[in-house]
């Protein structure tokens, strides 16, 4: 009976981390590491990637949704496909659903993030850290602010992705390997959410869906490819593994050059597309006039109040969105979304572009939704109706990149570097060899 009691105490002990079953995250006696900068992976996760077809430092991407609460690490195979290898249940994160905007507004960032080495912080007083590289060409583009967003360890935020400490040991360790087998960025994808058709009719109303939307065509593309896309900025907006017309380089504050998509890889978003619009007015139907509440930080942490019992003062987690959100009417967010008014957009304009939705039909595309000249792995976002389906909706001759994904490059550039891209070999000339 000692055995089922020790087994007892340890489930405990996970619950009030915040942990989630599917984690699968093995107890670590913290006191016992003598050296948490280069603490080796578990040997189950070693078996776990040698089963998956993956080396020891291939490359990894990070994914983060917030409103599931979840961190996801993707790890490239020997068919430089990546799969996701763990999945960690975020302990915190601060503010609601919704991008950082300034500094001070205890947003946590959503985009596509390069991050480097030297993103790395062995020192964080929370732990372990890793630096998310906000503000990108994007935000400064947008005129968005901040300093030291970060993934670290603690279980407490104020804009940044909090872990327990046994949690940012284990990415930290993801990351750390992955840069010794000479990945030289790792994307960090943060969403508000999944972007399934369901969840995107259900958040239609939000004055972020125009962002999301354009968020959405680098979620598309990774989701048809299995790898992280190639990321650009110009015009203010984000593009995603687009080939530009006589090697032109992109300004992320200047208009964006001509530009394609791929053949293959249009031809693949179609496909993925119709399966997504099919599903999208799917959910219309269902959800009639409801929209969804996106809760406040208050009220997550209200439902999580017990956990933190135990723990000292500064242990915070935040909860999950979905648990303290809900399904209101047309009428009711038109009257929350007027009382607070401190969103960055105006609740009359996202209450009419909402409203315009009506129960079978799609929500039209926003006038400036994208340049004319950006294709499918752009414009695709242009519509709420724009590309994520279920697995069955992509096709199975779906071309695969053939070299390693080492030699596949990021957006890291400096403004000053912008008009230098051409000699670099970007993604979607990988596609083109096919």
């Amino acid at each position: 009976m000692r055995w089922k009691s020790s087994v007892l105490v340890l489930t405990m002990a996970a619950l009030l981390a915040g942990c989630t079953v599917n984690e699968t995250l093995e107890t670590v006696d913290l006191s016992q590491v003598k050296d948490k900068v280069d603490h080796p992976l578990s040997p189950k996760i070693l078996a776990d990637m040698q089963a998956k077809g993956m080396e020891r430092n291939s490359p990894i991407a990070i994914r983060i949704f917030k409103e599931e609460g979840v961190l996801e690490i993707w790890k490239a195979k020997t068919d430089n496909r990546f799969e996701k290898i763990k999945e960690y249940a975020i302990c915190a994160w601060s503010g609601r659903l919704g991008p950082k905007m300034k500094e001070g507004d205890r947003q946590a960032p959503e985009g596509f993030y390069p991050l480097s080495p030297q993103h790395l912080n062995p020192n964080s007083k929370y732990y372990l850290a890793i630096n998310t590289g906000f503000p990108n060409r994007y935000d400064s583009a947008n005129g968005r602010n901040g300093t030291n967003l970060m993934i670290h360890g603690a279980c407490s935020s104020a804009g940044c992705y909090s872990m327990t400490d046994e949690q940012i040991l284990e990415i930290y360790a993801f990351a750390r390997d992955a840069f010794k087998g000479g990945q030289q960025t790792i994307q960090l994808q943060a969403f508000p959410f999944r972007m399934t058709a369901e969840n995107m009719a259900r958040h239609r109303a939000s004055p972020h869906f125009e962002f999301w939307q354009m968020l959405k065509a680098g979620y598309d593309n990774f989701e048809v490819t299995k790898r992280p896309p190639e990321v650009a900025v110009c015009g203010k907006k984000y593009v995603f593994n687009q080939q530009v017309e006589g090697g032109k380089g992109m300004n992320a504050g200047a208009a964006c050059p001509p530009m394609s998509t791929p053949p293959a890889l249009e031809m693949a978003l179609n496909s993925y597309n119709k399966t997504y619009q099919m599903a999208y007015d799917k959910a219309l139907k269902k959800l009639g006039d409801k929209v969804w509440y996106d809760p406040t930080e208050a009220e997550r942490k209200a439902i999580v109040a017990d956990q933190r019992k135990g723990h000292d003062l500064a242990y915070a987690p935040t909860g999950s969105a979905l648990k303290a959100g809900k399904l209101v009417s047309l009428e009711d967010a038109e009257k929350i979304q007027t009382a607070q008014s401190a969103a960055p957009t105006s609740a009359p304009a996202a209450i009419a572009r909402m409203a315009a939705a009506k129960p079978n039909q799609s929500t039209p595309a926003p006038a400036n939704a994208q340049p004319p000249q950006q294709t499918a792995a752009v414009a695709v976002a242009a519509a709420p109706g724009a590309a994520t389906a279920p697995q069955q909706g992509t096709p199975a001759a779906v071309p695969v990149p053939q070299p390693n994904p080492l030699t596949a490059t990021t957006d890291t550039t400096t403004p000053a570097q912008e008009t230098a891209q051409a000699e670099k070999k970007p993604f979607w000339k990988f596609w083109q060899t096919q």
